[in-house]
């Protein structure tokens, strides 16, 4: 029952997507750089992102756990399978694992792993409820994924995948803009300042548009950068996602931006896929 507790404390889906998620940055790196694709660098990649994003999803769990104990009860420390005190442990040694390993790879997947673990405490700690910056700090977490896959082939898999990190990040804050929007009103309930609470739902929803436009507008630079003609053909589908996604905010829906914005993010990332391989 306990190892069940862990898993559900980790949200183990939500690594393994991570996971892919930078096998895929990786596999958009490797198809324009000049080396020979390493096995071992991919597991390394893989292992590394799922590691850290568990740690990422338990010390959320671990600050959440006075707020869990009301909304989700059956979570694994409100419930009792997992003391919280035992998951602030187990998060830490997933950390230390993951940056660990990161090392295996080179110096830039370090630092990388070592930042996004600082940020994803803090985030956990102090950012979570915070106006625009808790926003921002997920964004560039979610991007960071295919950007940590990337540099598994050092500085020309960053820059190869430095055109989806970038719009994957956009993409992220405006909807976790528009989750705050829906979330309203039970963030205020729990004292959350975040940008709606502040400045009004309307304004929110400007700013996530605003967000949303400047994805669309930055689009088409990666062709620039060597993808195929394939990828401002998918990516033309993105970016109506994105417009709908925008509309739908201006109309106050923040639910259906939401999940526009989503479609939007997962039509981008096939749009990098088919750029780098036809």
């Amino acid at each position: 029952m306990q190892c069940k507790g862990f898993f559900e404390l980790i949200r183990v889906g939500n690594c393994v997507m991570a996971g892919f998620a930078a096998i895929i940055g990786s596999g958009i790196a490797y198809a324009q750089v000049s080396v020979e694709i390493s096995i071992f660098g991919m597991i390394i990649i893989f292992t590394c992102v799922f590691l850290i994003t568990g740690a990422g999803n338990a010390i959320n769990d671990f600050f959440d756990a006075d707020i869990d104990a009301i909304n989700k009860p059956m979570r694994p420390i409100p419930s009792g399978r997992v003391s919280r005190n035992l998951a602030l442990y187990f998060s830490l040694l997933l950390f230390g694992t993951g940056i660990a390993l990161s090392c295996l790879l080179n110096m830039i997947c370090f630092v990388v792993a070592a930042i996004n673990s600082a940020l994803l405490i803090i985030y956990a700690r102090n950012l979570k409820r915070t106006m625009l910056v808790g926003n921002i700090c997920v964004g560039y977490l979610t991007g960071s994924t295919f950007l940590f896959g990337g540099a598994l082939f050092g500085m020309p898999g960053i820059i190869r995948t430095a055109g989806l990190f970038v719009l994957s990040m956009l993409a992220t804050i405006a909807r976790e803009i528009a989750k705050d929007i829906e979330d309203t009103s039970g963030d205020l309930a729990m004292g959350a300042a975040t940008l709606p609470i502040l400045v009004g739902r309307k304004r929110a929803g400007y700013v996530a548009s605003a967000v949303g436009m400047f994805a669309v507008l930055l689009s088409p630079l990666p062709y620039f950068t060597g993808f195929s003609i394939w990828y401002l053909l998918v990516v033309g589908f993105a970016d109506l996602c994105f417009l709908i996604a925008i509309l739908r905010l201006i109309r106050g829906d923040a639910a259906g931006s939401s999940r526009s914005l989503k479609q939007a993010m997962v039509v981008a990332l096939a749009a990098f896929v088919a750029g780098a391989w036809m």
